[in-house]
């Protein structure tokens, strides 16, 4: 289970398959149509439907669905404040990285479901094939920085360098901006879960 931890509360779960664990970090494979929760509001809306104001002061509950996007490849480096994403298009072909800012992943492991617990900083990077790159989601970002109070994110210098440090491996060509993983086809027999296991609303070990 991959989550998301906004303040103690679940932001969203994705069930996803392990590729690789090893000294580097944690390779994981989200395929489409894997199954997936996340924070809504009592009437049904995601945070990004209404202004953080609005979102702070409403009342949630976990929403489960379906990923709707084309797979994706997710390595989370071992202690590191970021996680590097391959996205791809709707025939499987790579298309860019994505840098997506983060405190660093606590595992935990409940015997019959096991999982990673981050917490997103919400400010990312978008990498292009020539690694030419563009910040993301500043607005929000922005926005919600505004809300120390509520905000989960505490230090807004120390994500934009990490996003600074993590740019200039993309520019360099660096791992994990070398190429590796760009071609990666996920075993033939991986199925997909009909459901999110029991246990995958656990409380967050972050």
């Amino acid at each position: 289970m991959h989550r998301n931890v906004r303040r103690g509360r679940i932001g969203w779960v994705r069930a996803g398959r392990v590729v690789s664990d090893d000294e580097r970090g944690l390779l994981l494979w989200i395929a489409r149509d894997a199954p997936v929760a996340h924070e809504v509001t009592a009437a049904g809306l995601g945070m990004r439907a209404m202004p953080f104001a609005e979102w702070i002061t409403s009342s949630y509950r976990l929403a489960r669905g379906r990923w709707n996007g084309p797979p994706v490849l997710k390595f989370l480096p071992s202690g590191a404040a970021h996680s590097v994403w391959w996205f791809r298009d709707g025939q499987g072909r790579f298309i860019n990285w994505y840098v997506n800012l983060e405190e660093p992943g606590v595992r935990w492991d409940d015997g019959a479901v096991a999982g990673v617990d981050v917490v997103d900083q919400d400010l990312d990077v978008v990498v292009h094939p020539d690694r030419s790159w563009e910040w993301k989601d500043e607005e929000e970002f922005a926005e919600r920085i505004a809300f120390p109070e509520h905000y989960w994110v505490a230090d807004e210098a120390a994500v934009r360098a990490e996003g600074e440090r993590v740019v200039a491996l993309a520019e360099a060509g660096a791992f994990p901006f070398d190429g590796t993983w760009c071609d990666y086809t996920p075993p033939g027999e991986w199925d997909v879960p009909d459901e999110l296991p029991p246990g995958w609303d656990r409380p967050p070990v972050r």
